[in-house]
């Protein structure tokens, strides 16, 4: 890859698209919806990635008390599937998962030691990147699927 900018971390890939290191280039799109979901995609990513690295914070014996609390908290919240204002209330639904979330990832991350935030982001990453198991989504439909068949065999007897 040959490095046509001054700017550190800029690289250019073959088809001349200027892309930073570890990033995928979006895709060719001249639509503006293309770019918003490829942007809304990364955000995404970002969230989830800097999710579980706050949990992993928490967990962990160097990171301050009070960081690891909000950590903990933030980390909790956003994998709960209870939140402050339920989303079927339209448009103030989601506000908690656009605002709330990522606003509470922002204050857990500036509390958590530079250092030992990179090596969480690194080890969030590593374990996002891992294979998911099929067998195992398969035993929890399984299990969903008999739940449901016996509550409703219980009904219908009563």
């Amino acid at each position: 890859m040959q490095i046509l900018s001054s700017k550190p971390g800029i690289d250019s890939s073959p088809s001349g698209c200027k892309i930073r290191r570890l990033q995928k280039c979006p895709p060719r799109s001249h639509s503006l919806l293309g770019a918003t979901v490829h942007r809304t995609t990364e955000w995404a990513r970002v969230i989830r990635r800097d999710v579980v690295a706050l949990w992993l914070a928490a967990r962990d014996p160097r990171v301050p008390w009070y960081a690891k609390a909000l950590a903990a908290a933030v980390a909790a919240y956003a994998l709960s599937p209870i939140d402050l204002i339920p989303d079927f209330i339209p448009v103030l639904g989601y506000v908690d998962d656009v605002i709330i979330v990522p606003a509470g990832i922002v204050l857990a991350a500036h509390l958590v030691p530079a250092p030992l935030l990179a090596e969480f982001r690194r080890q969030a990453t590593e374990r996002l990147d891992r294979p998911t198991s099929r067998a195992g989504a398969a035993v929890v439909i399984t299990i969903w699927v008999l739940t449901l068949g016996i509550v409703g065999w219980w009904i219908t007897r009563s």
